[in-house]
This record gives C-alpha cells, sequence and structure tokens, in this order.
C-alpha cells in the first residue's frame, strides 16, 4: 500500500476537479518524504458547511477558504470498539498495517473563487494554493507568527512552481487561510 489521497466535492457553488487536487496532494506528500501507508482526506464543501467548521473548532463566525484537521493521536489501541476487550474476528493486532492517518483537509470553492482575482490570480491557482496550504498544516507547518508565515510561503511557492502550471500569479498570502487543529 502506498500514500492515498481520498477527496470528496460535497458543494455545488463552483466545480472542482477532484483527482487534479488529489494528484497535487500526492505530489506535495511525496516530496516532503511521506512514504509507506498513509491517508489523507480532502473535502470540497459549501460556505454553509465551512463556516459551521470554522466556528465550532477555531470559534470564529462567517464562512473560511481552507480548514486543516490534523490527526495528532497515537494508533488506536488494538481490540473491539468501543471496549477494547480483544480482538474481533480476522482482526490482527499488528500495528504495522495500519496506515497513519494525516488527517483531513476541508476547502470551500466558493471562498477560492470569490478570493481568486485579489489573492492567487485565478480560481485554478487559488484552488491549488488552498490544497498545498492545507496538506502543509497536516505535515506540521503553521503560520502563527512572521517567520512561521514566510516559511510556509516559501515551501508553498516552492511547491506550487513544481507541481501546478500557473498563471502568473504570485502565492503569497496577503492573510494567510485559516487552520484548525482541534
Amino acid at each position: 500500500m502506498a500514500v492515498e489521497v481520498f477527496a470528496a466535492d460535497e458543494q455545488q457553488d463552483a466545480p472542482v476537479d477532484t483527482l487534479r487536487w488529489v494528484r497535487l496532494a500526492e505530489a506535495v506528500l511525496a516530496d516532503e518524504g511521506i512514504r509507506g501507508d498513509a491517508e489523507l482526506s480532502m473535502l470540497f464543501v459549501d460556505q454553509e458547511a465551512i463556516a459551521d467548521l470554522n466556528q465550532r473548532f477555531l470559534g470564529k463566525s462567517g464562512p473560511t477558504d481552507v480548514l486543516a484537521f490534523p490527526i495528532d493521536e497515537e494508533p488506536a489501541e488494538s481490540g473491539r470498539s468501543p471496549d477494547s476487550g480483544g480482538t474481533g474476528p480476522g482482526f490482527s493486532s499488528d500495528a504495522d498495517g495500519v496506515p497513519t492517518l494525516l488527517g483531513d483537509v476541508v476547502i470551500c470553492p466558493a471562498v477560492a473563487l470569490r478570493n481568486a482575482p485579489d489573492h492567487a490570480g485565478t480560481y485554478d491557482d487559488e484552488l491549488a494554493l488552498l490544497v498545498v496550504h492545507g496538506v502543509l498544516h497536516l505535515l506540521g507547518m503553521d503560520h502563527l507568527d512572521d517567520e512561521e508565515a514566510e516559511l510556509m510561503e516559501a515551501k508553498e511557492r516552492e511547491l506550487l512552481g513544481r507541481h501546478h502550471r500557473s498563471s502568473g500569479a504570485t502565492s503569497e498570502r496577503d492573510g494567510a487561510p485559516g487552520a484548525a487543529a482541534p
């Protein structure tokens, strides 16, 4: 098994080529040294759904462009759920077979479409930036202070330059996308 990226388009506000964004996320993960069995999920949602997540996990009202939910927990204890009282039929307690769950990236195409002209340039460039930004959050990067923000923006530009055909617009952020780490 290898690195797997799953994507679901759960909105109808703007077109999303999920396969294209899955490939971009896979390329970023490979460049960042993620090997072996690992999983990441990307969800493309409407403004109402992302506003709800933004409120619940960040305490901020209104829709945002991207949220990242890293999975920081160790693999679950082997055994049956909910009591972990022993293995079920066909269950192996070998933790080596369990993929690393990186987390979820949630993107709102409607917000991306609205922000694109003043930000990354085109809608595709904005979505590419949000995919890369969200994946980097799952890998531990952040932009809480100026130094972290500069490092993250440089990494975004590098990865976008390598894996996304840009229209020539800059990927430098004028206010980085939102991120949640519940």
